[in-house]
């Protein structure tokens, strides 16, 4: 390896990252409705479970000093379950539903994306190598998160359903992966729009699973949604290569 490259702690964006992000972002779905409905211990104790254990896994992640796949997927999953919980908290225990809950969320990925760029000249996941950008990095996950659910929720009921909703978030990443390919998008925008979008994709998914019947719903149990997700999410770490991303310098930007 020359003097130009080193090794990120987080992995490096191929058909498999995007797996198991879906499969992690259904799997918070399922797991914070787990936590705050099924168990009944409602949105602000769940968001502050979650919370908790998103800090310490971060706190680890930033202290480790190489990426290591369950470390890393284990804290993405915790951002995710919070995430859920902190959206569900915001938009219905606060009450400014749905879209008062998105718009404000997006504000915060922007916001955070802003001061990342101010700070570094760049966002691109290339360069997670440092503390600093780290925390940019969690801090800017865990808001998308967030905003992911808050989307997937307000899509869903607007009356197109899960299973509509989840159509919808999936030809909008296949948008995402078309500009990819064949035009001259910056990658790291369509990176971050893929990123934010895979989020309500698993949302609705998640909630099309475990919701009622009557309310589009396949009515699985949660935890055994959550089970069966977390199953899968550790085989596919397993099968699947994991190997950190390059750091290619301090050229990479927007």
């Amino acid at each position: 390896m020359n003097n130009s490259s080193a090794l990120t702690k987080v992995p490096a964006v191929t058909l498999a990252f995007w797996i198991v992000k879906i499969l992690a972002t259904t799997l918070g779905e399922t797991g914070g409705d787990t936590v705050s409905m099924t168990m009944n211990l409602g949105y602000l104790v769940g968001t502050a479970i979650f919370a908790i254990a998103l800090v310490l896994l971060v706190v680890l992640q930033i202290v480790a000093k190489k990426f290591h796949p369950f470390l890393y997927w284990l804290t993405i999953i915790a951002s995710t379950t919070a995430g859920t919980t902190m959206a569900d908290f915001a938009d219905r225990s606060l009450g400014i539903g749905y879209p008062g809950g998105s718009i404000l969320l997006f504000a915060l990925v922007m916001a955070s994306l802003a001061v990342w760029y101010r700070s570094e000249g760049t966002v691109s996941v290339q360069t997670v190598s440092t503390p600093k950008v780290e925390a940019f990095y969690w801090l800017t996950i865990t808001f998308s998160q967030t905003l992911g659910t808050a989307l997937g929720d307000w899509i869903a009921d607007a009356g197109l359903g899960y299973e509509g909703g989840a159509l919808v978030f999936g030809a909008l990443l296949a948008v995402v992966a078309a500009f990819y390919y064949w035009s001259r998008i910056s990658h790291v925008v369509l990176f971050w729009a893929a990123f934010i979008l895979t989020r309500p994709l698993g949302a609705t998914v998640g909630d099309f699973f475990d919701k009622p019947i009557d309310k589009g719903g396949l009515n699985v149990s949660r935890p055994i949604a959550s089970a069966i997700l977390g199953a899968i999410i550790v085989a596919c770490i397993v099968i699947f290569p994991q190997r950190a991303g390059n750091h290619p310098g301090k050229t990479v930007s927007v």
